[in-house]
């Protein structure tokens, strides 16, 4: 596998895994912008200085995507900050799930709405294992718990949606 990382284009890393990662990186942002941003300066951490490492490549790159995320909460939150001693607070804000531009699907906004409610820790799990596709071994690995808990988070934030949200009915 080493020798296929080093002679697959940085292109087809991108195809391969950009939208996953953009799926993700929109559970720990607070638009879609930010997580395209996110994505762009994690894979080209990755693809500079870490495609070489050993382990998972998906998992060494949903790590570097949500170090780029929390980088940029933490300087979002400094920004914010600054601004409100400066406009009073005034300033509207979008929400981490707020509804895309010209979309209309009411079970995606039902979807999100119930996923904004979950614990974070929950949710992060919950998005590594349906839309990553990780084993909760490699989820283990990715948070920094142990497979066990990150079973547990999955189960804990499948029974609080299947709660949450009416099933489709149709007719």
């Amino acid at each position: 596998m080493e020798g296929a990382r080093a002679s697959t284009s940085w292109k087809d890393w991108f195809e391969a895994y950009g939208p996953k990662l953009l799926l993700c990186a929109r559970q720990w942002t607070r638009s879609l912008a930010d997580a395209e941003d996110v994505v762009q300066e994690a894979f080209v951490r990755y693809w500079r200085h870490q495609r070489e490492l050993p382990g998972d490549p998906q998992a060494l790159l949903i790590t570097s995507v949500r170090r780029a995320a929390l980088d940029l909460a933490r300087r979002e939150g400094r920004r914010v900050v600054r601004e409100e001693k400066a406009d009073g607070g005034l300033e509207e804000r979008e929400g981490i799930f707020d509804p895309l531009p010209g979309d209309g699907d009411e079970r995606r906004v039902e979807i999100e709405t119930a996923l904004q409610r979950l614990p974070v820790e929950q949710r992060e799990v919950l998005v590594l294992k349906i839309w990553e596709e990780l084993t909760f071994e490699q989820i283990g690995e990715t948070l920094g718990i142990s497979p066990n808990t990150a079973a547990s988070r999955y189960r804990y934030a499948l029974g609080a949606l299947r709660k949450e949200l009416k099933p489709l009915s149709y007719g």
